[in-house]
């Protein structure tokens, strides 16, 4: 099992990618499978995240965020700099309300998932990102509401419903982190809860992957239909990514962060929480019908510039 694992691993990147060109080819010649890919998506998603929680070290998680200096400078990154670069760019797509509300969801939360696995792949601290991803996951989730409230407005808050938010919060945060921490539990006494917690582990890839076919072929089709409307999105994703790894690299070399802390800033602040914010975004009022499809275009184009944030950041910073 150990041999299987260590490939997946070495080839994570390559895979997400094939996951993401199988997602579309079934999406684009079976469109039939749409509406089904779209409820499987949340609990696909929840899985992952219960795989994700089942790694994070909650009983040395004290210890690990007592790397306060880290921790605070990657909040300061996605809570404080990102929210400022978000709304001078999301300015461009300011006159539609749907480009506008998806760009913002998108764009406001940071990512709490494939972000550990790419930045491990640059040697940067994936451990510590690990422990910090319930904060960064409960923070982005409180902030969320008010910085729509700042950038978009009250009545476009108001005329959202709150209860398919409850209901994505309990599945995809409560239900995986208390499934995840009942695991650790019962892998610390038994010989059962450690094979699951061991197997969960093994799984990450695997789900990763099932997760990015999935999302891509609920949605690929649609991304196609509107194209032309999503192409105005293409340049504020990639120059969001492109600033966030300036202030990023600028925030943990301010900090005094060691190498591995400083690559891992620059992932952190890069990448997005696309994948747990379409579920959110599938439940907006119907006249933001295309804000699941501005999500699923980061996505793609995020893909792309991690793959080759990779290579380049190792190179960049030593």
């Amino acid at each position: 099992m150990r041999e299987p694992m260590a490939w997946m691993e070495r080839h994570q990147a390559g895979l997400y990618l094939a996951a993401l060109a199988a997602g579309a080819g079934v999406g684009l010649t079976a469109p039939q499978v749409a509406r089904p890919a779209e409820v499987a998506v949340t609990p696909v998603l929840g899985l992952l995240l219960y795989a994700t929680f089942v790694g994070v070290p909650f009983a040395r998680l004290g210890g690990a965020l007592r790397d306060w200096r880290f921790l605070a400078t990657t909040l300061l990154v996605n809570f404080v700099a990102a929210p400022v670069i978000v709304f001078a760019l999301s300015r461009f797509v300011a006159h539609d309300r749907a480009l506008l509300i998806g760009v913002l969801f998108v764009l406001l939360t940071p990512c709490i998932d494939y972000v550990i696995v790419f930045s491990g792949l640059a040697g940067g601290a994936s451990d510590r990102l690990l422990a910090a991803a319930p904060v960064l996951l409960l923070g982005q989730m409180a902030l969320l509401p008010l910085y729509l409230w700042m950038f978009a407005g009250a009545d476009v808050v108001a005329g959202i419903d709150p209860a398919p938010f409850l209901e994505a919060l309990v599945l995809l945060i409560v239900l995986p982190l208390a499934a995840a921490v009942a695991t650790q539990l019962v892998a610390a006494r038994s010989r059962p809860g450690a094979l699951v917690r061991s197997g969960a582990t093994a799984a990450m890839v695997p789900l990763m992957m099932l997760t990015l076919a999935v999302v891509v072929a609920s949605q690929v089709r649609g991304v196609g239909e509107r194209f032309g409307a999503l192409l105005v999105v293409v340049p504020i994703f990639v120059a969001f990514a492109a600033i966030m790894v300036v202030i990023g690299a600028g925030a943990s070399r301010l900090a005094t962060l060691d190498t591995a802390g400083r690559r891992a800033t620059v992932f952190s602040g890069a990448t997005r929480n696309s994948l747990v914010i379409l579920p959110l975004a599938l439940a907006l009022p119907h006249e933001y019908d295309l804000a699941p499809l501005v999500v699923v275009t980061q996505t793609l184009v995020e893909l792309v510039i991690i793959v080759a944030l990779v290579r380049l950041v190792p190179r960049v910073i030593r």
